[in-house]
């Protein structure tokens, strides 16, 4: 198909699978489950952090970790005691365990506490004229990992330097950043603009991506991302991101 076509497509398939009807099956549900913005922040973090392996599991695990918190995940972050911690050590996810667990309350709460809450970690970054966020998820690695932590916990939080496609940290962003009538993303954060968002690459997308001859590099990296988001801000350079519910849903409910 040509671009026009291309572009018809993808606009007709965001449109459709951006709908509050899909959020029960998606991890994005549990952020739902909050009014309060640092709790819909925190939970929308730590259940991005766990988003690898079966939806059903992913969904499952983020809920089951809001209940550890007794679903109040900021005061949890900001005011666990010893006996709240070593409630939180019990939550396993995968290859996620009780050492990142503890490690990723202690530093959430550094984050909160000397550099202003999520969305000025994630800012930090930003330099003039940015078209994207590869800075901004950089400067955020740094300030996230200088609180003390085992080296085996650095696997969990992507480094697009070393070519991560940081599908997990731009899935987060998505969910921060984007916001429309749509009712599924939530648009809170105003300092990183929706036009710098970058797709959340993974295997699915990477492969729809391939078969519409959007993507033509073979590996699933940070240079396919950049590759993949030239073509998405072509079609959309203020929102382009709003692709990403296209790609993926044709990937996971389509098989395409």
């Amino acid at each position: 198909m040509n671009t026009k076509e291309l572009k018809s497509l993808l606009d007709a398939k965001a449109e459709y699978y951006n709908r509050v009807d899909f959020i029960h099956a998606d991890p994005i549900s549990i952020p739902h489950a909050f009014t309060d913005r640092a709790d819909i922040e925190i939970a929308g973090f730590l259940v991005a952090t766990i988003a690898w392996g079966q939806r059903v599991s992913i969904v499952r695990n983020g809920f089951r970790l809001m209940e550890l918190m007794d679903n109040a995940p900021y005061d949890f972050v900001m005011n666990a005691g010893p006996a709240d911690l070593k409630q939180i050590s019990a939550f396993v996810h995968r290859t996620f365990n009780a050492d990142d667990s503890l490690f990723f309350i202690a530093s959430l709460k550094n984050i909160y506490r000397l550099h202003g809450g999520l969305e000025q970690a994630f800012a930090a970054g930003l330099r003039s004229g940015d078209q994207n966020v590869y800075n901004s998820l950089l400067r955020f690695r740094e300030l996230f990992l200088e609180t003390p932590h085992l080296p085996r916990s650095e696997k969990h939080l992507a480094n697009p330097a070393s070519g991560s496609t940081a599908k997990r940290l731009n899935m987060f962003l998505r969910w921060m950043v984007r916001h429309d009538a749509k009712g599924v993303d939530f648009g809170l954060w105003k300092l990183i603009s929706p036009a710098q968002l970058c797709c959340p690459l993974d295997l699915h997308v990477g492969n729809v991506a391939r078969r519409l001859g959007i993507m033509r590099r073979a590996q699933n990296d940070w240079k396919a991302v950049e590759e993949i988001d030239q073509v998405l801000r072509s079609f959309d350079p203020v929102d382009p991101v709003k692709y990403d519910f296209a790609l993926f849903s044709m990937g996971i409910s389509e098989k395409l």
